[in-house]
């Protein structure tokens, strides 16, 4: 078809989808209507971790070299057998399907990528033929902007759209764009730029193409400023994919600034908050590389998540043991973090040899609901220290509460009952054991291992926890060095104290106890990055806690720390020391201790 004239090509593509059936988005009388796009995190598989892998045996014609039309068929076959009946249905081609081994790139003649004859003989639309041909849907991948290949003598000819092209698409001085300056920024502002985006929509519908993962996007993958800004380049995707008529889920990546959350919202079904989660090494992943930075990075983002749009972890690879590079414990806490932060499910494992450890954290049916339910996203209830709780409510009055370690020596975790907001007993079920724990009062405890996790179902039987209020503002309160108050619209009383750094503290008088004990008090902040605070009371030794970002400096978040107070008037501080603490908007105290 790359030899056609724009009208012939055209044609032909008509021709092919009444005969072939590949254009799905030519309505008939009795077509269903397409389910929603994103109603529920995807999962699936991706190419992209053994593709970046250098363990034995993986890539061995060079680097990337594992993208191939038979290997895509290997795992297109294992996905089907294994784990299709669990719900992973997507089989995503990532980068280099139009690359030769030594990453040359191929494209039609009207400057669109084109599958390398090597690694795809057949050509995408058979690859995507068959993988639809075991009832899953197919995933492909293109980068933000021109790719400079694509360019030529800036006379390439935009397909369906006469008298443009590339010349035509792209900023005259020829400004670079993407997370690896690999492709020219597209200039919107000219009409013939968004017919070459609907150019290649066009071409992927037209293969038959159910995902795109769009990469390099910026604000975000390492980049910013102006040049780097792919905002109009992923509202021009939205609106070509519409246009094709056919249902095509955009994931956009990578590392995306939380500043436009709302525009990929808008534009997208799916964003990658953080870097790779490949280690680029002897193995798919590493512990330290990035797998442990999503504990830092996911809490942030979780008010952004929800039907329509999700926010996406990158990979789970936990299913082929030593190629991991994880240990048991790391594996399955990795898997809880991707639950209960309702992530995008997909794997970039060997599926041909799932070990049977890996195949049972893939299939546990109890922990794929946490991540397919119609619950909220998991966020921390205490500060992310080594040892922390994440729990969420769900629609029917149960907690999914996680108990994570991250510590590099073995602990105990507790989730008290009050952080949850409740007290008393509470039934508890473990669900990677499948285990019914019985009944709990006021918390339960387990010991784990070394960046160990526990997920749970926490079913409660008591009663709410009544909280007294202190607002950070106060004029009863006492501040230190730089400490303010500031205005909040966010804030529970339009004002937070602010400006604590390099000394500057806030303590908060006269809160009452009934009697002596450990109280979890509850505080509200505000912090665009993550930042830690000394806390103590009654000028007793203090302990520093890290308190998760909010996203931004104008959204409010909490998470409860245990303080010790004595029956009658207490002082709370919250000291910045030598660094920079978060901005406090109030603490609430319970009325009783846990």
């Amino acid at each position: 078809m790359y030899s056609l004239t724009p009208v012939r090509a055209l044609r032909a593509m008509v021709v092919l989808a009444l005969t072939a059936g590949f254009a799905t988005h030519l309505p008939t009388a009795h077509a269903d209507p397409a389910p929603p796009l994103a109603a529920k995190p995807y999962m699936g598989w991706s190419s992209w971790s053994m593709q970046s892998s250098k363990y034995p045996g993986l890539n061995p014609d060079g680097d990337y070299s594992y993208l191939t039309e038979a290997n895509i068929d290997k795992q297109t076959d294992a996905l089907a057998a294994k784990l299709k009946k669990y719900g992973y249905d997507h089989v995503n081609i990532d980068a280099g399907w139009w690359m030769d081994k030594t990453w040359k790139s191929g494209f039609d003649p009207y400057g669109r990528q084109r599958p390398d004859p090597v690694r795809f003989p057949s050509g995408m639309k058979a690859v995507a033929d068959r993988i639809h041909s075991k009832g899953l849907k197919a995933g492909i991948y293109l980068p933000a902007g021109l790719e400079k290949g694509a360019y030529g003598d800036g006379k390439t000819p935009v397909w369906n759209a006469d008298g443009c092209t590339t010349a035509d698409i792209v900023y005259s001085d020829l400004r670079t764009t993407n997370g690896w300056d690999s492709a020219y920024k597209i200039d919107f502002s000219r009409p013939c730029a968004q017919k070459y985006i609907d150019s290649q929509a066009q071409l992927i519908a037209g293969w038959g193409y159910d995902f795109l993962k769009l990469d390099g996007v910026g604000p975000g993958s390492g980049k910013s400023g102006d040049q780097y800004d792919n905002v109009a380049d992923v509202a021009a995707w939205h609106k070509a994919i519409t246009a094709t008529g056919r249902p095509i889920h955009l994931e956009i990546s990578w590392s995306l600034d939380y500043g436009h959350a709302a525009d990929w919202k808008k534009y997208s079904n799916g964003w990658r908050i953080d870097t790779d989660v490949e280690c680029y090494c002897n193995t798919l992943v590493s512990w330290e590389n990035s797998v442990d930075d999503r504990w830092d990075d996911a809490p942030a983002w979780t008010g952004q998540a929800g039907p329509g749009g999700w926010n996406d972890l990158d990979s789970l690879d936990v299913g082929n043991g030593a190629m991991d590079g994880l240990t048991k414990a790391e594996r399955q806490s990795y898997a809880t973090l991707w639950a209960i932060a309702k992530s995008p499910l997909f794997t970039g494992d060997d599926l041909t040899r799932l070990d049977d450890y890996g195949l049972s954290l893939l299939t546990n049916r109890e922990v794929i609901a946490v991540d397919q339910s119609a619950a909220p996203p998991a966020r921390p209830v205490t500060p992310s220290d080594a040892q922390q709780v994440w729990a969420a409510k769900n629609p029917d009055g149960t907690y999914t509460v996680a108990l994570f370690n991250l510590a590099s020596a073995p602990a105990a975790v507790s989730a008290n009952w009050t952080t949850l907001g409740f007290t008393g007993k509470a039934d508890v079920r473990d669900l990677w054991n499948h285990e019914d724990l019985g009944s709990h009062t006021g918390k339960v405890t387990q010991a784990l291992p070394a960046h160990g996790s526990r997920l749970f179902t926490v079913t409660p039987h008591g009663t709410a926890v009544t909280w007294t209020a202190h607002e950070a503002e106060a004029t009863t309160n006492t501040l230190g060095g730089n400490a303010s108050v500031a205005d909040c619209a966010a804030c529970s009383g339009a004002h937070k104290v602010g400006n604590l750094y390099l000394g500057g503290k806030l303590t908060v008088n006269d809160v009452v106890a009934a009697k002596p004990g450990t109280y979890q008090v509850r505080i509200a902040y505000v912090s665009g990055d993550s930042r830690s605070v000394a806390i103590s009371a009654n000028g007793n030794g203090a302990t520093s806690h890290k308190f998760p970002s909010t996203g931004d400096w104008g959204t409010v978040a909490s998470v409860s720390v245990p303080v010790t107070l004595k029956a009658g008037a207490n002082t709370i501080t919250f000291d910045s020391g030598s660094g920079y603490a978060p901005d406090i908007d109030r603490i609430d105290v319970p009325n009783s201790p846990s």
